[in-house]
């Protein structure tokens, strides 16, 4: 709580009305929020509130396609300039893509961004992973999906994130419906609108990752249903994962993560969990160091790139973001 402040600290036009207290309090809540710029229960966004939560089903995953915003809101074609330094900030990110911060599309991004913000904790760039030249290819294993199931689309973001880099993932979790196990997703471009596809398609053509028909998806993700101990020797037939990741983990809560928390120690591979809130996240790091007998290599930490709306009816009545904090081991 003496950290509200910090958790509540975004460069937005709209942070104050997403906050902890204006969220907690009711003063305001996700479905005014999302109401009040006209995308309250449609696509990609209809999961971000309770409402939408009732009526979303998992059997609907795949690709929406649609930011369904005035096209001036979000990313829709490639950037002009590749990163120059590390982007450390949703500031950063907005400035970079060229946005006004009154967008929300932060409200979405915040799961390529933390995959960004991961991998670049972990070192990943020493690996030579973000030179094309050397490897052009970074795999993730992402564990224990849920809401983002209904919002691959904005996985696509991570081909500018990592410009030349083939991005796979694998999706792995109970969550995932048994009938869609094994399916594979690929995407090639930018999440569009309605309203800006023609201006996304001319945009596009001036970008550092304009996409052509028939070149290998920029980016690929495959689902699997299950505990990711009980499916990695499958995971692994075609290529072993540079990082993994367990966005909102809930490590302390599942004993199910402790079989997999083990496999992940003898792989000797980084890996990143985060939660939505500081206690949730020292807890697991309990939990995690009583399993593998050593302190963390990533000691818990804030998030840049948490997601800038609170948490709706937390039973902890503790400042709650999605992605807030972070650790690794």
């Amino acid at each position: 709580m003496k950290s509200v402040h910090l958790l509540n600290d975004f460069p937005f036009t709209f942070s104050q009305e997403a906050t902890f207290q204006q969220i907690c309090l009711k003063q305001e809540s996700r479905c005014s929020f999302l109401s009040k710029r006209g995308i309250h229960q449609k696509g990609m966004w209809m999961i971000e509130c309770r409402c939408g939560e009732s009526s979303a089903s998992f059997d609907c995953l795949g690709l929406n396609n649609s930011w369904d915003l005035p096209s001036h809101l979000y990313p829709c074609y490639a950037p002009e300039f590749q990163i120059s330094e590390q982007l450390r900030s949703w500031r950063d990110y907005y400035n970079w893509r060229c946005m006004p911060l009154d967008s929300p599309v932060a409200l979405l991004l915040h799961w390529p961004l933390t995959i960004y913000h991961a991998a670049q904790l972990v070192g990943i760039e020493t690996l030579n992973l973000l030179n094309p030249e050397v490897c052009d290819k970074l795999c993730v294993h992402y564990l224990g999906p849920e809401k983002e199931l209904l919002q691959l689309d904005v996985f696509g973001e991570l081909q500018a994130l990592f410009p030349g880099i083939h991005i796979h993932i694998e999706l792995v979790g109970p969550a995932i419906p048994p009938d869609r196990d094994g399916e594979k997703i690929s995407i090639s471009r930018y999440v569009s609108s309605n309203e800006g596809q023609s201006i996304c398609k001319s945009a596009s053509k001036n970008g550092i990752l304009a996409t052509q028909s028939g070149i290998t998806p920029a980016v690929t993700l495959q689902l699997w249903h299950g505990f990711y101990h009980d499916l990695y020797r499958d995971l692994v037939k075609d290529s072993s994962p540079h990082l993994v990741i367990a966005p909102n983990g809930g490590i302390a809560a599942y004993p199910s993560w402790m079989p997999t928390i083990e496999l992940i120690e003898r792989l000797d591979v980084p890996a990143v969990f985060t939660d939505y809130c500081e206690e949730a996240c020292h807890l697991a790091a309990s939990c995690i160091e009583n399993v593998i007998g050593r302190s963390l290599r990533l000691p818990v930490q804030l998030n840049p790139f948490r997601q800038p709306i609170a948490v709706e009816d937390s039973v902890l009545l503790l400042p709650c973001y999605s992605n807030c904090f972070l650790f690794g081991m």
